[in-house]
């Protein structure tokens, strides 16, 4: 053995190889992520190799840390903060009458102008203001039926699946019954019987939608029911009410935001179908009553183009946006995800 290899030896077995009495050396501090094995996580926090968990931070973090790498999400929530700004704001910066018809002919059916920057109707109603206006009571009716559709559906698949059995049997043949029949149909039925106001159109769209957050709550239930903090709850003779609201929903929460966000893009849809389809509401109405309102004057002698792409870049622009904010929050849900 050479003499250099003698001296490495002699130091590496030293009882006082560190200078202070220790046998071993002091461990060398990992230089890099690679060097220790870690794996890098959004916000730049190390987790160890192997799977195993550690201390990275709150859900909120972690949650902002993936959904922040997805610039399509980002524009999303961008471009849905100014449609609601517009829809609901926008009124008290562009004032324009939207309650009477303008009496002067020469605000009839007029194209783009500095007076009135998206043209008029052919009733003369300012079309940038309609659209503000109709974009308010869209939005109000997409966000309430939303929030009905994905509150009702979350109790009742939580109730299916922790219940089990046949209750749990009944209740998703309920919910297959109602899928098998198909959505506009049935929203088209109960609008020419019942007619057209503002909560007859959330209920409807709320109707449909409540099945779908319904059958994907079910099924986290039946994975959380087996776990051991709902069986520990149950042993100490935990209610099942009390199971379900305190221990099953709040860890299905991912699903039930990520749901709710797809929820009001495809609540905007199915009411711009209604709307188009001549299931109107009174005043300004919605955007697929304009788009109704508009369509059969683009291939008039002088085709009204600003009634109709304007307001379907709007529709567009709101479905578009909400479901890249879906995308980016089921990724950043994803455990599986949130290390890259």
């Amino acid at each position: 053995m050479s003499r250099i290899d003698d001296e490495q030896l002699a130091g590496a077995t030293s009882p006082d190889a560190n200078g202070d009495g220790s046998f071993f050396p002091e461990p060398r501090a990992a230089d890099s992520a690679a060097d220790s094995g870690a794996a890098q996580v959004p916000g730049g926090q190390l987790t160890p190799s192997g799977g195993e968990a550690s201390g990275v931070g709150s859900l909120g973090r972690l949650v902002w840390g993936v959904f922040s790498e997805n610039k399509l999400a980002l524009v999303g929530v961008g471009v849905a903060l100014f449609m609601i700004l517009f829809s609901f704001l926008g009124p008290f910066f562009y004032h324009t009458n939207q309650t009477s018809v303008i009496v002067s002919a020469q605000n009839y059916y007029t194209p783009p102008s500095a007076a009135h920057l998206l043209g008029t109707d052919p009733n003369g109603y300012d079309e940038l203001g309609r659209i503000m206006v109709a974009g308010r009571t869209t939005l109000e009716i997409c966000l309430i039926a939303a929030a009905l559709a994905t509150a009702f559906g979350v109790i009742y698949g939580a109730i299916s699946g922790f219940l089990g059995g046949v209750i749990d049997a009944v209740m998703m043949r309920v919910v297959d019954v109602m899928l098998s029949i198909p959505s506009l149909f049935l929203l088209i039925v109960i609008a020419a019987i019942y007619g057209t106001t503002f909560w007859l159109l959330v209920a409807i769209v709320a109707l449909v939608a409540w099945l779908a957050p319904a059958r994907l709550i079910r099924g986290e239930t039946l994975t959380l029911r087996t776990r051991e903090y709902v069986q520990a709850v149950r042993s100490m003779g935990g209610k099942n009410w009390r199971i379900i609201w305190r221990h099953i929903v709040p860890n299905a929460i991912g699903t039930v935001i990520v749901n709710a966000t797809f929820q009001i893009a495809d609540a905007v849809g199915v009411l711009a179908a209604l709307g188009y389809l001549g299931y109107f509401l009174p005043g300004a109405g919605s955007w697929g009553q304009m788009l109704y309102n508009g369509i059969t004057y683009i291939e008039a002698p002088v085709s009204g183009w600003w009634l109709v792409y304007p307001v379907g870049i709007c529709i567009i622009l709101v479905v578009v946006a909400f479901n890249f904010i879906g995308d980016a929050l089921r990724d950043s849900f994803e455990v599986r995800l949130q290390r890259r």
